[in-house]
């Protein structure tokens, strides 16, 4: 029998994190002593108040059978009451907002939702692969816009063309941005909004970082700005804020009918998220500032410590205000890819090549802050012989 990949999987580029697994599987095979600076998987526990909470809950038989679809009323009490405390911004526990199995999860069933095929969704280049991987899913057309130094990684509206915008359906953005680390600003918000009114396009913003700051500038939620519920839904995630990436649980909010569209795929595809899971959730988003704020200091220390180390080595890097990423111009004489190979092969230090997140990431290479602070000076003091 000749099992054959549909087109759709057969034409995929390879995920560039499970290509980074498999760079780390084999250097683990030849007892390489990785320090593994690639991917957003904090190493901080779960609080254990959070864990607590899924013990308790995991032993109630009422979360033992099928969850709600779109998320238990308590749950989307919270994530509401959650948004009016971080952000002072009304949600709708009923209409405005959703579970989701993490937001990796929204993104990537958006597009099934409201994208027809042929139409073009916007991504950011550089950016998470799943925007476009979820775009191609739908058999939309991605067209990429390039986040630049110069622009401080935000998109430049004119530079893409008229045909574009008309054809366009759905635009995604990212603040703070993963992988460039960028935050950015109010205006620019409203610029996204204007376009979107402009030429009927929906917004997609994707919120996993605005909890990860440092020097208590607090990023924005792309729904404080006027008439952005008119035209986006927000998506959020605990992975990173609460250190539960593994628990897969996050939620999206804000305009009804996207977050009703995204909902109406989900009731086909999933059956939802385990209850249990959601009651820890609950007790994480009641977290007090001063758990989250040792969390946001510990990696503030790591990203003091990797952005000088990084300088001290002649690197390029920018002084990240949030996220838990640095994103540095690679020496001179390697590319992306090159660079990221030359460090774990010479030091066993593994950091994401830039060109993973497409093209406009050639050149950069990613660092994660997902281990200690001395960790992160034995991997800089490695790099220190070979760069």
């Amino acid at each position: 029998m000749n099992i054959a990949l549909a087109d759709r999987v057969r034409n995929l580029p390879p995920y560039l994190f499970d290509r980074i697994d498999k760079l780390k599987a084999e250097a683990l095979r030849n007892n390489v002593d990785v320090i593994d600076l690639s991917i957003g998987d904090p190493d901080i526990p779960t609080p254990s108040h959070v864990v607590e909470a899924l013990k308790r809950a995991a032993e109630n038989p009422e979360h033992h059978r099928y969850p709600s679809y779109r998320g238990m009323a308590s749950f989307r009490a919270e994530v509401s009451a959650w948004y009016k405390r971080r952000f002072n911004v009304d949600i709708d526990p009923e209409a405005e907002t959703l579970s989701l199995i993490g937001s990796k999860e929204g993104v990537g069933h958006l597009p099934l939702a409201f994208v027809n095929p042929g139409e073009v969704v916007l991504c950011p280049c550089p950016g998470y692969p799943v925007y476009s991987i979820g775009t191609l899913f739908a058999q939309g057309e991605p067209y990429f816009m390039p986040l630049k130094e110069e622009n401080d990684y935000f998109p430049d509206f004119s530079a893409i063309p008229q045909d574009i915008l008309k054809r366009a359906r759905l635009m995604f953005l990212n603040y703070p941005n993963n992988p460039t680390s960028a935050s950015t600003s109010r205006d620019n918000f409203v610029k996204a909004i204007e376009l979107a009114h402009k030429y009927d396009i929906l917004i997609c913003h994707d919120a996993a970082y605005t909890e990860t700051y440092f020097d208590d500038k607090r990023p924005i939620s792309f729904l404080e700005v006027e008439g952005a519920k008119e035209v986006a839904i927000e998506l959020h995630s605990l992975s990173k804020t609460y250190n539960m990436t593994g628990w897969r649980i996050g939620f999206a909010v804000g305009n009804r009918e996207l977050v009703q569209g995204l909902g109406k795929i989900k009731t086909n595809l999933d059956s939802g998220v385990f209850q249990a899971i959601q009651e820890a959730a609950i007790a994480a988003l009641q977290t007090p500032d001063d758990q989250l704020a040792y969390i946001r200091n510990t990696y503030q220390d790591r990203r003091n410590c990797m952005y000088d180390g990084l300088r001290s080595l002649g690197l390029e890097v920018k002084r990240p205000e949030a996220t838990f990423y640095l994103w540095a111009k690679v020496p001179a004489n390697f590319n992306s890819e090159s660079f990221s190979i030359h460090l774990l092969g010479k030091t066993g230090v593994l950091a994401t090549p830039g060109n993973g997140f497409g093209v406009n990431g050639e050149g950069y290479i990613r660092f994660a802050l997902t281990n200690g602070v001395d960790r992160i000076k034995e991997a800089l003091e490695r790099m220190r012989q070979v760069i």
